[in-house]
């Protein structure tokens, strides 16, 4: 079974159905467009600016259009060829916000069924802005999937960054045992059976992340920031792949736009399959991988 990281150009839905009979993925992440109705532009240059396109933008990097029916209809070919993919225990991670979420949702509940609907993740980005005549959506959402059934989906809840410190009331009042090691731990009987929790190991994060600013990677000061509009943060990445991937797993992002899932499977040594139909968004992941000393082949026309 093919390994080797690779990435191509062109349509998400038709480069996931031609990849080699057989093969299967361990997660998929989707950062599609949200149907915000704009021309969505890139930052190169000095006092240019990125996101919605302006006077004051770079390169065109792709259209966003507003029809929320048309996203629906673009995205449910590709959810269908990414379900067929899947490992039995593998994961679907679809990225979007209160646009289309909600149409976007019900289209996947019908590809994959309810059973295989796992949850959904609030990350706040940190940036929204406060203006709106309502509640400010300062929130994105992402839907969790599993191939068949959401028991069937890993997850890993022992690294650092899928855990959070306990409440300091909670600490205080609870934690007053201590092991041979001089650990402080707190420990609850639940039918018949003994649990050990330890204060410094904390506990698992829950389904709303704030932890995690959008800025880092949309900024020129940062070294992850590569000017393309929508970049996510790596940390975002790498929480989701820890959570549920191994070394050696294969993470697809066939709209990979900046590259950042590529960039973190890679260094988290888990093997990639990236694609994007836009010429800009290959160009800034190639310039970004290669940077990295990242080997990958590259499926496409060269521009």
């Amino acid at each position: 079974m093919p390994t080797t990281n690779r990435l191509f150009h062109g349509d998400a839905a038709q480069v996931c159905a031609s990849l080699p009979e057989g093969e299967r993925l361990d997660l998929v992440y989707l950062d599609p467009p949200y149907a915000v109705g704009t021309v969505m532009a890139m930052r190169e240059e000095p006092g240019e600016a990125r996101g919605r396109k302006h006077k004051a933008s770079g390169r065109e990097a792709y259209v966003d259009g507003a029809d929320v029916d048309a996203l629906v209809a673009m995205l449910t070919p590709v959810v269908a060829a990414v379900r067929e993919r899947l490992t039995d225990n593998g994961s679907f991670y679809l990225h979007m916000d209160a646009r289309a979420v909600h149409d976007v949702k019900v289209a996947c509940d019908r590809i994959f069924g309810r059973k295989a609907f796992v949850g959904e993740v609030i990350w706040t980005p940190g940036n929204g802005s406060r203006g709106a005549r309502t509640f400010s959506m300062t929130h994105q959402t992402l839907l969790i999937y599993a191939r068949r059934d959401r028991k069937d989906a890993r997850f890993r809840v022992s690294h650092p960054l899928l855990r959070e410190p306990f409440a300091a009331t909670s600490d205080k009042m609870h934690f007053n045992n201590v092991d041979e090691a001089g650990r402080r731990f707190r420990e609850r009987v639940v039918g018949g059976k003994a649990y050990r929790y330890y204060a410094d190991e904390g506990r698992r994060i829950g389904s709303v992340w704030t932890d995690i600013p959008a800025m880092v990677a949309n900024t020129p000061l940062r070294k992850e920031g590569t000017g393309y509009p929508t970049q996510k943060p790596e940390l975002l990445l790498e929480r989701i792949l820890r959570a549920t991937t191994d070394e050696g797993d294969t993470v697809a992002d066939f709209m990979c736009g900046s590259g950042t899932t590529l960039a973190v499977a890679s260094s988290l040594g888990r093997h990639f399959i990236g694609g994007d139909a836009s010429h800009v968004a290959l160009e800034v992941t190639r310039k970004r991988l290669d940077t990295a000393g990242v080997a990958y082949a590259f499926v496409g026309e060269q521009e």
